[in-house]
């Protein structure tokens, strides 16, 4: 009976297996021995419930190398210290709010935290307009409701339920996507730390290790405001644009590489000198004027954001490799760089066809 119920999983996609070939392994999977090493290693004081200490936790968001010689990638390429007050307020009892624009590595750096705090980035409520108050609560399986009324049995518990109950971090993407009330119902857990449950007379109380961290950003199109009342529970950290072209290719060049071996592209696909260009570009669109400072943009109504210059990138090595020579050309970024810049066809084409002619006189 376990073999045919096994099957019927694989078949349906559904695995527990870690070493399964998947598209995107969880953080915890796949610097499975980057944890275990810091594990080991570790000598600090560690709260509790967590997996690694404070000081571990931030050398495995921004890298180094252990005692033993295991060198630990920087997932984050930036301020050591955000990081830090990131780390140091998940060890409190006060939530985190990572806010930035788009593509500042806000979800990137939340999974990463909840994978070296509690082993698990998995319990997560993605934020949108259409989310509901039960994705932050809790559920109802309508069946067993109607079979035999309300019951610990027919409740289906949401993740931020299942983290408190398990003492464990929970992570809520695009909090501001979220209806204001959906939002609201947050503040309970947050300032109790417990949550209600009044059709079965109880509550579920939070273990120790339970903190939530939440990801926002107030430029795009669609947000809604956070109440004063939710944002007070929230100690806030504003993750910036990487300051310096070095960092931003870096941080492109890693994480180009790390999408490009998912997707079995060669690295050799994907020139040096191409990525900083797109950089570069994006850059100069950005902040309105080149890289020297002497000509003046106008900039486009999207962000530019380094996640989106990483995509352009990712693809025109699907392009060179499947359709071209093998090697990337500025010309196979264009297009992508072109619906990243044109967002508004009438603004920002103008836009875009200045930098062209201001490029091609460079």
């Amino acid at each position: 009976m376990a073999n045919a119920c096994t099957v019927t999983l694989m078949d349906e996609g559904i695995s527990t297996d870690s070493s399964s070939s998947v598209l995107r392994p969880h953080a915890e999977v796949e610097f499975a021995a980057e944890l275990a090493a810091l594990a080991v290693t570790d000598p600090h004081p560690r709260p509790p419930q967590w997996r690694l200490s404070p000081w571990a936790v931030v050398t495995y968001l921004i890298g180094g190398t252990l005692p033993d010689g295991t060198v630990i990638m920087p997932k984050y390429i930036g301020p050591r210290r955000l990081i830090e007050i990131a780390v140091a307020t998940l060890a409190t009892d006060r939530a985190l709010l990572l806010l930035g624009l788009p593509g500042t590595a806000k979800t990137w750096v939340s999974e990463h935290l909840a994978a070296a705090i509690s082993g698990d980035s998995t319990l997560l409520v993605q934020g949108t307009a259409g989310t509901a108050e039960e994705a932050v609560r809790y559920g109802w399986n309508y069946a067993k409701l109607l079979a035999d009324g309300p019951s610990h049995d027919a409740l289906v518990p949401s993740p931020v339920f299942r983290a408190m109950r398990a003492g464990s971090v929970v992570r809520i993407e695009e909090l501001t996507r979220m209806p204001s009330d959906v939002q609201d119902a947050l503040i309970t857990v947050l300032s109790e730390k417990a949550l209600p449950i009044p059709e079965l007379g109880g509550e579920v109380q939070a273990r120790h290790g339970f903190n939530l961290i939440a990801t926002a950003n107030d430029r795009d199109r669609g947000v809604n405001e956070m109440s004063s009342a939710l944002r007070r529970r929230f100690n806030t950290v504003v993750l910036p644009t990487p300051a310096s072209a070095d960092d931003e290719v870096r941080i492109v060049t890693q994480r180009v590489a790390a999408l490009g071996s998912v997707l079995s592209l060669p690295p050799a696909a994907a020139p040096a000198d191409e990525i900083r260009r797109v950089v570069q570009v994006f850059r100069e669109l950005r902040h309105g004027q080149s890289e020297d400072g002497r000509i003046k943009f106008k900039t486009p109504s999207g962000t530019m954001s380094t996640a989106e210059a990483i995509s352009v990138i990712v693809q025109g090595m699907s392009l060179a490799v499947h359709l071209g020579d093998g090697r990337v050309q500025f010309d196979d970024l264009l297009t992508g760089i072109e619906s990243s810049v044109v967002r508004d066809q009438v603004r920002d084409t103008v836009v875009w066809r200045e930098y062209l002619d201001s490029l091609a006189s460079r």
